[in-house]
């Protein structure tokens, strides 16, 4: 009798060109799928170009064609489906369509949409939840996202889609963990966020889409198997997010220690430390812990974060006794809500086999005492031949003196610019200059921990002329 119905129907279609529109639900809860047709008989027929439905973009399309022969006339009958997910409620347009050269219109139709629920005993269930509801901007915080499948459920297939959290870093990901609850099988992931804008923030719906078995009745009238996607989401969370004191860019509960490798080294030996810092918060804007100790050359590592600890190892390089003076860090402490500052102590390192300082002394010059003498008395003769010895010693004396310290002024200039150390010592005068700062660093590298670094021969000039450095 349905076969004798629908067949029918088919023909009453096909007797008379026209489209008609309908949709498989008029009324569905946000994401779900939404399969809009159009039935279309004639003889020559146009296929309307959808490519977006109710402001939603259309997932997939499907047709079919049925072929009637009636006293020897041919007529067609074709049904489009389009599969879309509304997100909001809305009316579909109508569209035109060309049929047998002239063009029919589609009804208009409402589609109403709901905010998904979610009931206790579904099948499946996703939930969200939030360790904090009030923070401070970069505060940590754990997300939790718990995916429930009742025992005896099944699911063919399952896409996940996780929510969105613009205005929130992800720091960490745990894996999933799976476990039994109260006739669910439970899947747990763990987000840590940190809040990265201050005022009323959300976090939106997690989805997944599940595929289940189903059946449908052909064109014929019967029962066909297929498969059914229906979407599954989670609650919203809003947070309220505070801004930090002005001045604090740090936020959480931290601890700070220094620890050296030794106690004392030699004179040019590299002193190695590593500052760590533990607790819950923002580590990742620590900034370096690199200290100006005057005399001593200091190098910094990369931070290196592992979890709830932060490290950063530093070298000490210098000639003589120097003190490392306390590291600081400042930060609003999320527990009793005040900007607390922490330090490691200061240390006193001893250099053995440092070269003594040499003291700068002064010498007067020697008082020059005239004595009275009695002049005696000398030949005319005698007196300038004397005059011209003198004078030929004294234009002696000078040239050799000259040819003398040629070499060595030579060998000065040549030093200053060769010699890592003397070209250092020149420099540091000038080390407010971002280029001579460069220009340093690599000195000091080479110097002091036995680096290769080139010298970029033409800043090293205009630095040199710049400055008028021999």
């Amino acid at each position: 009798m349905t076969k004798i119905l629908l067949i029918f129907f088919i023909t009453t279609q096909m007797l008379f060109a026209g489209v008609s529109a309908s949709v498989d639900m008029q009324s569905v809860e946000e994401g779900e799928m939404v399969t809009y047709s159009l039935q279309i008989a004639g003889e020559s027929v146009k296929r309307p170009e959808i490519a977006t439905i109710c402001d939603s973009d259309v997932l997939s399309t499907s047709s079919q064609t049925n072929m009637q022969i009636i006293n020897g006339s041919v007529s067609k009958n074709y049904t489009l489906n389009y599969k879309f997910a509304p997100q909001k409620s809305c009316k579909i347009e109508s569209f035109e369509i060309e049929i047998d050269g002239k063009k029919e219109r589609t009804k208009e139709i409402e589609i109403s949409v709901k905010a998904p629920s979610q009931t206790k005993d579904a099948n499946f269930m996703l939930l969200l939840h939030s360790d904090k509801k009030e923070l401070y901007v970069s505060e940590a915080f754990e997300l939790t996202l718990l995916f429930k499948q009742k025992d005896g459920s099944n699911a063919i297939d399952s896409k996940f889609t996780p929510p969105a959290m613009d205005g929130f870093w992800v720091r960490e990901e745990s894996k999933p963990q799976k476990y039994q609850e109260d006739g669910y099988t439970v899947t747990k992931v763990v987000y840590t966020l940190l809040a990265q804008r201050v005022g009323m923030q959300k976090i939106g719906r997690a989805k997944i889409q599940i595929a289940s078995r189903d059946t449908k009745i052909d064109g014929w009238g019967g029962w066909i198997p297929t498969i059914k996607w229906k979407n599954h989401f989670s609650n919203e969370l809003d947070l309220s997010v505070k801004p930090l004191p002005s001045g604090v860019s740090l936020v959480g509960d931290f601890t700070i220690t220094l620890s050296l490798d030794k106690a004392e080294v030699n004179a040019n030996e590299a002193l190695d430390a590593t500052v760590s810092v533990s607790g819950s918060g923002n580590l990742e804007d620590i900034k370096s812990f690199k200290p100006n100790i005057p005399n001593v050359a200091v190098f910094d590592e990369k931070i290196v974060i592992d979890g709830k600890k932060l490290s950063q190892k530093l070298t000490f390089v210098a000639e003589s006794d120097f003190m490392i003076p306390p590291l600081k860090l400042t930060y609003f402490d999320i527990n009793s809500k005040e900007i607390k500052t922490i330090t490691t102590n200061e240390i006193a390192i001893k250099v053995k086999n440092q070269k003594p300082k040499e003291e700068l002394t002064i010498k007067k010059p020697e008082e020059f005492h005239e004595e009275t003498l009695a002049p005696a008395p000398q030949d005319k003769s005698d007196a300038v031949m004397l005059f011209f010895v003198f004078f030929t010693g004294l234009v002696v004396g000078a040239a050799l003196m000259m040819f003398k310290k040629l070499p060595q002024i030579k060998k000065a200039k040549k030093s200053s610019i060769k010699e890592p150390k003397a070209l250092l010592a020149k420099l540091m005068a000038y080390k407010e200059d971002a280029e001579v700062k460069r220009l340093i660093e690599i000195l000091e590298k080479n110097i002091y921990t036995n680096d290769k670094t080139e010298i970029d021969k033409k800043v090293l000039k205009e630095v040199l002329k710049r400055y008028k450095l021999d």
